[in-house]
C-alpha cells in the first residue's frame, strides 16, 4: 500500500500545486469492504468544494491513464480539515504550540486519549503540556496525534 499512496503522492502533488493548493497527505484504506483512495489538500485561506472537485476532475483522469490501483476503489479529495491528524515531523513543526489529542494503543494512568499544547516532538515521540504537566508519549505508544478544535 505505500507503493500505491508514494505514486499516487507523485502523480497527485503537481495537480494540487497547480491549483494552489498544499498536498496534506494520500491514504489507501479499506474499510467496510470498499477500498478508498483519498487526497487531502490545504491551503492558507481553507479549502473549498471548487478547489476538491475540480483537482478530483483533473486527477481522476490521470489516475486511470496511469492505473497505479488494480481493484477498485472510491476516490475521494477533501480538505485535510480543522482536526486533522499530524504524521511527518513537518506537521508537528508547523503545530508547534497548538491544541492536539492524542490517542494511545494501550491505557496509560488510566486512559487511551489525551489533550494538550504540543510541547514537543523528537522521533515519533510526542510531548503535550496538559493542565499543569507535560507529558511525554514514546512512538510506540502513540496511535495517532489529531488537531484537536476546543468549542
Amino acid at each position: 500500500m505505500k507503493k500505491i499512496v508514494d505514486t499516487v503522492s507523485r502523480l497527485a502533488r503537481p495537480v494540487v500545486e497547480r491549483h494552489e493548493c498544499q498536498l496534506w497527505d494520500v491514504e489507501f484504506v479499506k474499510e467496510g469492504g470498499q477500498w478508498y483512495l483519498r487526497v487531502y489538500i490545504d491551503k492558507p485561506e481553507g479549502v473549498s468544494i471548487d478547489d476538491c472537485e475540480a483537482i478530483s476532475r483533473e486527477l481522476d483522469g490521470i489516475l486511470d491513464e496511469a492505473d497505479p490501483i488494480p481493484n477498485s476503489y472510491t476516490f475521494e479529495v477533501s480538505s485535510a480539515g480543522a482536526e486533522r491528524a499530524l504524521k511527518r515531523p513537518s506537521d508537528f513543526e508547523q503545530f508547534m504550540g497548538h491544541d492536539v489529542e492524542v490517542k494511545l494503543y494501550g491505557s496509560k494512568n488510566g486512559q487511551k486519549e489525551y489533550v494538550g499544547k504540543l510541547r514537543g516532538y523528537d522521533g515519533g515521540a510526542v510531548e503535550i503540556e496538559s493542565g499543569r504537566e507535560t507529558l511525554r508519549f514514546e512512538k510506540q505508544e502513540v496511535a495517532q496525534v489529531r488537531l484537536h478544535i476546543s468549542l
